[in-house]
């Protein structure tokens, strides 16, 4: 594979997905410092945004995907595909927006929100837009066109980013002269709403960075060309369905587990921890944005097997890196939240090694979408959530938030295993096991030790320098034994 390009576009779409996301995580500490975690007023910032992920999923339905392999399918036009995609998925985004807002006070009540339905109708708005404006991202990324992706990224994250400074920390600073502000801010959970219709304004204006890509949908509409979209597509969506509900599952279900304030209060500890951890997912993303469309660009090559089995051990040294790094610096990272949620940083690294399971899951998954066996994919993800759901429902009563770590664990850990025994029969890929088996286990045996030692009491600081002692060992390990090699 051609790892030149891969890492430099992984570089790129890293940027605006690390950068990116590093910025929203200064809302972290706003959010967890100023909403304490007794008020459950940032799980309902979890809480929303769970259901909001679930929903994109849904209004996409595997056309993020389609839309690289019909693009790069021979005999496909590819203008068309684009276009019948683009009009596919706006217009579903549509048909939502308008049953939403005919229901919106049953479906209110029914999420709990009974006493704001605004909530609901501005997050119904958001995921339509989301789910529109990434058939254009896509778009971008088949192009091969980073810098106007990671332009449009930061054109949403920066004033996001603004606003939401200027509700929590300047805005509360004019309550003495406007009262009417003041009684708009409580009643929407002290600022916890706003958070929501700044992130519909955001979003609504990115729109118009995207003139070119919306001409697309001018080349027109084959209604055959979409029923053979839709064949494909169809599977993706269930596999994305499930693949989302992996993810945000525990903070659907913990509020109806356990239901009332405490269960609002727990879920807030719980999202805010596992934000530090999600550094692991950003570094997943970015991987995935650079290598997806090498992989399907590739897929008449003889050689894409060989692609696929460079990019998993590659996947896997530099995620067990960053796995290393976050635990080493947690004395750090840990001020990314408030105090009073530091009770549960205990389910960091479960969470972490969850989202590397995840991404092998991802990087396992080539071998039904190149062979166009996509309902496998729908098979195996749906298992992994019915481990996931089991763990939380049963777990939750007994453990608390901590169930909700080890089922992500557990879901995750069950599809890998599932696409990587099934794979092997369907679509054989000869993976380098010895070094990625290699490097996980030195990875953890690194992590043991860091552990042994932090557990006699030594110091913050001696204790990271020990840490990163540990990490410059692993990269050395890792340059001679794969880059090097390579």
């Amino acid at each position: 594979m051609n790892l030149k390009s891969l890492a430099k576009d992984t570089a790129i779409y890293g940027l605006s997905s690390i950068v990116g996301r590093f910025l929203n995580y200064l809302l972290v500490p706003l959010y967890t410092n100023i909403i304490t975690a007794e008020s459950g007023g940032y799980g309902i910032v979890t809480n929303l945004y769970a259901y909001t992920a679930l929903l994109l999923a849904l209004l996409t339905f595997g056309m993020e995907t389609t839309l690289f392999r019909f693009c790069n399918k021979e005999g496909e036009d590819e203008k068309m595909v684009y276009s019948t995609i683009l009009r596919l998925v706006g217009g579903v985004g549509l048909a939502f927006l308008v049953l939403v807002a005919a229901f919106l006070h049953p479906i209110a009540e029914a999420l709990g929100y009974a006493s704001h339905p605004e909530y609901i109708a501005c997050m119904a708005a958001i995921v339509a837009l989301d789910a529109f404006q990434a058939i254009m991202f896509s778009r971008l990324r088949q192009q091969g066109r980073p810098i106007k992706f990671m332009s449009l990224k930061f054109a949403f994250i920066i004033p996001n980013v603004l606003l939401n400074l200027c509700i929590f920390l300047v805005l509360p600073r004019f309550f003495g002269r406007f009262p009417a502000a003041e009684s708009f801010y409580v009643s929407m959970d002290y600022g916890v709403g706003l958070i929501f219709f700044v992130n519909l304004l955001c979003t609504f204006c990115v729109t118009f960075g995207f003139i070119r890509e919306l001409k697309g949908i001018t080349y027109g509409f084959d209604r055959a060309l979409a029923r053979r979209l839709l064949a494909y597509s169809w599977p993706l969506l269930i596999l994305s369905l499930v693949g989302i509900f992996n993810q945000v599952a525990d903070k659907i279900l913990y509020p109806l587990v356990m239901p009332g304030s405490e269960g609002m209060v727990q879920l807030g500890i719980y999202g805010a921890c596992a934000k530090i951890a999600m550094i692991m997912a950003l570094l997943t993303q970015a991987f995935r944005y650079a290598y997806e469309p090498i992989v399907f660009n590739g897929s008449r090559d003889r050689n894409s097997p060989e692609t696929l089995a460079d990019g998993m051990k590659y996947f896997v040294v530099f995620t067990m890196l960053a796995f290393l790094a976050v635990v080493v610096y947690m004395p750090v990272l840990r001020h990314l939240i408030g105090r009073s949620y530091w009770e549960g940083l205990a389910v960091v690294p479960i969470v972490m090694m969850a989202e590397i399971f995840m991404g092998i899951y991802f990087n396992l998954s080539f071998w039904y979408k190149l062979s166009d066996q996509t309902h496998w994919g729908a098979i195996m993800s749906a298992a992994g959530a019915a481990v996931m759901v089991a763990v939380n429902v049963f777990g939750i009563p007994r453990w608390g938030y901590m169930a909700c770590a080890w089922g992500g664990l557990a879901g995750y850990g069950t599809a890998m295993l599932l696409s990587w025994f099934i794979g092997q029969r369907k679509y054989p890929i000869h993976y380098d096991l010895r070094s990625i088996l290699g490097f996980f286990t030195f990875a953890l045996v690194l992590w043991a030790a860091y552990h042994a030692l932090s557990s006699v009491g030594l110091g913050p600081w001696p204790l990271m320098a020990f840490g990163t002692l540990l990490l410059l060992i692993y990269c050395a390990a890792a340059w001679k034994l794969v880059i090097v090699k390579h």
